[in-house]
């Protein structure tokens, strides 16, 4: 097999903790060319400028590109973002694009990606969730070529979506590489480093839901009031650059210089998953509450409809943004012993990945897409 080069899009920090085991394993095989476009949340210094994590990862070819255009014009900020990877690509092609998720930054690769003929593979395709997230997620892995999904749900999904079955491979999530290895650091380490002083603690990650906008306000004062009336310690991490966003960080100001909460813009990948690792329980809308937390064990109170459908669990506690609700499912949580759960994988998705990355057929796979019908599926005459 010839060399081949390899672009991995990354615009969060939750995406490129997704995507770090797979960029290791083919920048450090001989027969792969690796370059990373780093782009959205990555570039702005108020959620942390997390290219500086991206830069550590060692890669030689790491290009920087700010796409931002606010919150409320994730349409004029997916064509920007469109606009400077097809001129990044014009002058460095590339055999493969590998997108993760459901970000407009995976969306922009899809179809810069598709449109210039190139090959694009989409990580953790087959999800379910709410918001915007479940539209993109689905509108990429339709653009995409070839599917790495987490587990056999998820390729079924994508196979009752049209997609061929010999283009849709399990490999897990690829952040379980990255949660079992030893690579962790230790939990004093992360204390020390972003200044928590608890002994115990919660998390709590809320993001906007973009097709709720108008509530959102009213959705993260109930959470904050909640929170408030609590006794527990609590690391709240900012959330993601959505729309919507500002509007939870205006209300997270009354948790501002409280003894009880540290708020931190965002974290570097492993210290994150230490800290969950060893946190009481987690209480937000992230994914990390319904894919991370159970393969560690950790309980989840998930707020709202951001994560419907996603994940099902016996110490998942699904809550409606009430603060009589969310305050006493947090009185409970911890009284529930978790086993913890590896419906996403045990940590080898980087060797399936490189793997099938190895074998001629997959770069043969062709760019001229067909809809795969279901074998029993019934027309209606209309």
């Amino acid at each position: 097999m010839s060399m081949k080069r390899v672009l991995f899009i990354t615009g969060t920090r939750a995406d490129f903790g997704k995507l770090k085991s797979l960029i290791k394993v083919l920048d450090d095989h001989p027969d792969f060319e690796v370059s990373i476009f780093v782009t959205g949340m990555h570039m702005q210094r108020l959620y942390g400028s997390t290219f500086l994590e991206v830069e550590r990862c060692g890669c030689k070819s790491i290009f920087k590109y700010l796409n931002q255009t606010s919150e409320s014009t994730m349409d004029l900020t997916l064509g920007k973002t469109i606009d400077g990877l097809s001129t990044y690509l014009k002058e460095n092609p590339v055999d493969l694009i590998v997108v993760h998720g459901d970000r407009v930054e995976a969306l922009a690769g899809a179809i810069t990606g598709s449109l210039n003929n190139i090959l694009v593979a989409h990580i953790e395709g087959g999800e379910l969730s709410g918001t915007i997230d479940e539209l993109i997620r689905h509108a990429v892995s339709k653009l995409s070529h070839t599917h790495f999904v987490a587990n056999e749900k998820a390729r079924s999904r994508l196979i009752q979506m049209g997609e061929q079955e010999e283009s849709v491979f399990v490999i897990g999530s690829p952040d379980m590489d990255v949660m079992f290895s030893n690579a962790l650091p230790a939990l004093e380490t992360v204390k020390e480093y972003y200044e928590i002083p608890y002994d115990s603690y919660g998390i709590v990650m809320y993001h906007p839901v973009t097709t709720e906008y108008e509530h959102t306000a009213l959705h993260a004062s109930r959470l904050v009031s909640a929170l408030l009336n609590d006794t527990h310690n609590y690391v709240v991490i900012y959330p993601n650059n959505d729309l919507g966003s500002h509007l939870i960080l205006d209300v997270y100001r009354k948790l501002k210089d409280h003894p009880r909460f540290r708020l931190i813009p965002s974290m570097r990948f492993e210290y994150f998953l230490s800290l969950l690792k060893n946190a009481s329980f987690i209480v937000g809308n992230s994914s990390a509450g319904v894919r991370e937390a159970p393969a560690y064990g950790v309980p989840c109170i998930n707020i709202g409809s951001r994560q419907q459908n996603r994940a099902c669990s016996p110490f998942i506690y699904n809550s409606s943004e009430d603060s009589g609700q969310i305050l006493e499912s947090i009185a409970g949580i911890e009284q529930i012993a978790v086993k913890p759960e590896y419906t996403f994988g045990k940590g080898n998705s980087a060797e399936k990945f490189l793997d099938l990355l190895s074998t001629s057929a997959f770069w043969d796979t062709s760019r001229q897409k067909q809809f795969r019908d279901l074998d029993k599926i019934e027309y209606t005459k209309m």
